[in-house]
């Protein structure tokens, strides 16, 4: 992987506490324009603080920076999400339409279809190979067609940086390669840095840029092999194939 060279995400000194405890302390990492950094770790490591540090939902000390390399400015950062988990009841009547309008429309969903805003989120969805689902209750979404329609609303408009929480979790195995190929595709078409956090160290071998492995703070940094074969991670996961 090739950094495109023209912007830049900054993670510097970033620290949470609760009380008296240290959930990460000093984390400081760049993310890359076309970048897939995936962070591993034990439970309780501070992966899922870290990613609520970044997107400003929970107190921290220290900063989050978006640089613009070809302006040689700092700019306001524009972040994407995409959860672990959305908790759907398979009987609520809300439709992708109605989601998705939601997020990126203040007219009220439950008025007629707006024509044009219809169109714009069936485009959105396209891109993912989801836009067939427009109509369907997000209750009834298998996980990888809900994956999808969750990175189209994450996606739009492109964001600086886009986080991933366990994305692929209750995901089938050709599910998750369709899902990675799409993340794929958006480093390449919008240069777009991406942090994931990932359990299955079989897919961080497979689709990371780059790994962090965090334990309270960051304790290695480097490819998927470099990291596997340090001393750092064998002392937490053992040594594997």
């Amino acid at each position: 992987m090739e950094s495109c060279g023209f912007h830049c995400t900054k993670i510097e000194n970033l620290s949470v506490k609760i009380g008296k405890e240290e959930i990460i302390k000093d984390v400081n990492v760049e993310v890359h324009c076309g970048e897939l950094l995936m962070i591993i770790g034990r439970n309780g490591a501070g992966k899922s603080t870290l990613l609520k540090s970044i997107l400003g939902e929970i107190n921290h000390t220290g900063k989050v920076e978006f640089f613009d390399m070809k302006e040689n400015k700092k700019k306001k950062i524009k972040i994407g999400y995409v959860p672990q988990h959305l908790n759907v009841e398979r009987d609520m009547p809300t439709t992708v339409y109605d989601m998705f309008a939601s997020y990126i429309s203040n007219k009220p969903v439950w008025l007629m279809k707006d024509k044009s805003l219809y169109r714009k989120i069936r485009e959105a969805l396209r891109m993912f190979g989801a836009e067939k689902l427009i109509d369907k209750r997000v209750g009834n979404l298998s996980g990888g067609e809900l994956q999808r329609v969750l990175l189209a609303i994450a996606t739009s408009p492109v964001p600086n940086l886009l986080i991933l929480d366990e994305p692929v979790s209750g995901v089938d195995r050709n599910g998750t390669k369709d899902f990675y190929e799409i993340l794929s595709n958006l480093k390449k078409q919008y240069d777009m840095s991406i942090i994931l956090v990932s359990h299955d160290l079989d897919l961080v071998k497979k689709y990371a840029d780059r790994v962090i492995l965090l334990d309270k703070e960051l304790v290695k940094e480097g490819t998927a092999e470099e990291v596997f074969k340090s001393h750092e991670f064998i002392e937490r996961f053992g040594e594997i194939a």
